[in-house]
């Protein structure tokens, strides 16, 4: 395997863990809000309801970092899939492929 088949391998690795961090936070938002809801309409404590508030807030600043994280690790694999796109030996390799793929699920 070349170094350049290893940087794609490894930089599609990357840009697919980020997406799937930044789904779960979006996932997180949601259930934690719903959480808050529900202490809030069971009238819960409010010391617990504002730890809660503080869980979501803290989730709630993850998801700008996320996306800015995924934005920077999209453009330097879309990078090199384009610099390699007519390149032989590298555009017809299981790595070039899959990040090929990416990039196309993903559409920033």
């Amino acid at each position: 395997m070349s170094t350049l088949q290893r940087h794609l391998e490894i930089q599609t690795g990357v840009v697919k863990r980020i997406y799937k961090e930044g789904l779960y936070y979006v996932k997180e938002k949601d259930q934690q809000q719903a959480k808050i809801d529900k202490m809030v309409a069971n009238d819960a404590d409010i010391y617990d309801i504002r730890k809660q508030r503080e869980v979501l807030d803290e989730t709630l600043r993850m998801i700008p970092d996320g996306k800015k994280r995924l934005a920077a690790a999209y453009q330097e694999l879309q990078t090199l899939v384009l610099q390699n796109a007519d390149e032989p030996s590298i555009n017809t390799t299981k790595e070039f492929k899959n990040a090929s793929d990416l990039l196309d699920e993903i559409k920033l």
